[in-house]
């Protein structure tokens, strides 16, 4: 409770105020923290992988494969696919069920980006099982 004088009246009243010092002091840590903190929190290392050496897991049952060449040409199951035509292609093999495995071939010297895209196409299609197909590495 905070008092002041008044000119006189000899009554103390009361002032309604809020110190906002101890906010700003907290709200000032706080930005300090988050400023040290943010660049520790981003991964900027750059990665070269290696092949796997895993034994190769089991081969489900008639995965749906689907093929991207260096050309950037896509078919699935051995048959090309024209344009946007990858969702009904990948529904055509399916039978109609996007619950079915889907395995893709991509070319080693296809840029990431490029894989990324075909992923995101097949999960707009319904697609969510896919596996990604590689060579073993030799010991």
């Amino acid at each position: 409770m905070a008092g002041g004088i008044s000119g006189g009246e000899g009554d103390l009243s009361e002032a309604a105020e809020i110190n906002v010092t101890p906010f700003i002091d907290v709200m000032l840590v706080l930005l300090i923290v988050f400023m040290v903190a943010a660049p520790l929190s981003t991964v900027d290392v750059p990665v070269n992988l290696p092949t796997s050496s895993a034994p190769p897991p089991e081969r489900p049952d008639d995965p749906i494969i689907v093929t991207l060449t260096t050309d950037l040409s896509l078919s699935v199951n051995g048959t090309p696919v024209v344009g946007d035509g990858l969702a009904a292609a990948l529904t055509a093999a399916s039978d109609d069920k996007p619950e079915t495995p889907v395995v893709i071939r991509a070319d080693r010297g296809i840029a990431y980006g490029e894989i990324m895209g075909l992923l995101d196409r097949m999960r707009d299609a319904g697609f969510l099982k896919v596996a990604l197909a590689g060579t073993e590495a030799t010991p």
